[in-house]
């Protein structure tokens, strides 16, 4: 008789313990599943974002050759506005030096000394 109930005391919790592991597994399946659910959804939000990182980077591009091609076509001009300024420099020296001859009545470097010719030698 003991062995008898301690028989059926094996085969109960063997079975127990059978409809715990399926519980488990089945668990693990409902998981599984929604792993990989989440997984195609990631792709997917990887793709649209590959996609679109594509076309702003091509984007970028054509805005980068546009400011060159622009670049290239204002740089003769800030060219010519630099020629402008260096002339209308040299103009105000011009008459800066004249203005000075005529209000000294001596050229500008006349009340300088001349350089010492001892140093020049070397």
């Amino acid at each position: 008789m003991l062995i008898e109930f301690s028989i059926a005391a094996i085969a109960i919790a063997f079975i127990w313990l059978v409809v715990f592991l399926i519980g488990l597994l089945q668990k693990g399946m409902v998981t599984l599943g929604e792993t990989n659910r989440t997984l195609d959804e990631v792709r997917n939000a990887v793709h649209g974002l590959t996609e679109e990182s594509r076309e702003l980077i091509h984007t970028a591009n054509q805005i980068t050759v546009d400011v060159k091609h622009k670049m290239q076509t204002v740089d003769p001009l800030l060219e010519s506005a630099q020629d402008v300024g260096d002339v209308i420099h040299n103009i105000t020296n011009s008459v800066k030096q004249a203005t000075n001859i005529r209000g000294n009545g001596a050229p500008p470097h006349a009340n300088t000394t001349p350089p010492n010719p001892k140093r020049n030698i070397r």
